[in-house]
């Protein structure tokens, strides 16, 4: 009994480890993502402010399409983030 506790237990740290890399891995890609977005708005502004209007042309689909991915990445991993932000302050 001792052992299958201790296996137990050894099994629930491996999963508990893993959960905290794969939640660690989900946070770093999506403040990255965030931050990208951030950035890119900087940049756009700062070419309307210069320019007076600003054009955004891509050909190759596979870079637009990932483009949209990590938007809409960002943009749920930024409802997930107000939503726990708002929740912790009840």
């Amino acid at each position: 009994l001792k052992y299958r506790l201790l296996t137990f237990t050894i099994t629930m740290f491996n999963t508990t480890k893993q959960d905290r890399r794969r939640q660690a891995l989900f946070h770093t890609m999506g403040l990255s993502c965030l931050g990208g977005a951030i950035f890119l708005q900087i940049l756009v502004f700062t070419d309307i402010l210069t320019h007076g209007y600003f054009m955004a042309v891509e050909s190759n689909q596979a870079i637009l399409a990932f483009e949209i991915l990590l938007t809409a990445f960002s943009s749920i991993y930024f409802v997930y983030i107000y939503q726990r932000f708002i929740r912790s302050m009840r």
